[in-house]
């Protein structure tokens, strides 16, 4: 059920995938408690939309859908198309740093070392 991107979309979908070089994992229109958000990262409990001008008439629907992913613990950022195109830089100095504040809610890769293992 993925959708063709706009724009704005396909060009944070390429700037959020640079990311996953520090550790942040984006999945795009993932599908969440009946919903298709633009872009989450599952291990930051993160959401980010890219809203167009529809998302003008659809404010109620989006605060129920973000009220939802809230009630899981997931935050959701909205950003509109103009900032998107306009200050791309901006937006995503926002994105990484409510993801390095975020804590992990699982661990990178693998299980924790046993005691003593990686102490050198």
């Amino acid at each position: 059920m993925r959708k063709q991107m706009s724009p704005p979309e396909d060009r944070m979908w390429v700037a959020l995938r640079r990311l996953r070089a520090r550790g942040f994992h984006f999945r795009r229109q993932h599908p969440m408690l009946g919903y298709f958000p633009d872009f989450v990262c599952l291990d930051r409990q993160l959401i980010v939309e890219v809203d167009g001008a529809s998302h003008d008439f659809r404010a109620e629907h989006d605060r129920r859908r973000d009220a939802a992913f809230a009630r899981e613990g997931f935050t959701t950022l909205r950003y509109d198309n103009a900032s998107v195109r306009d200050n791309l830089d901006g937006v995503l100095a926002g994105i990484v740093a409510r993801l390095e504040a975020a804590a992990p809610t699982r661990p990178l890769r693998g299980h924790p070392p046993r005691d003593g293992e990686g102490e050198g």
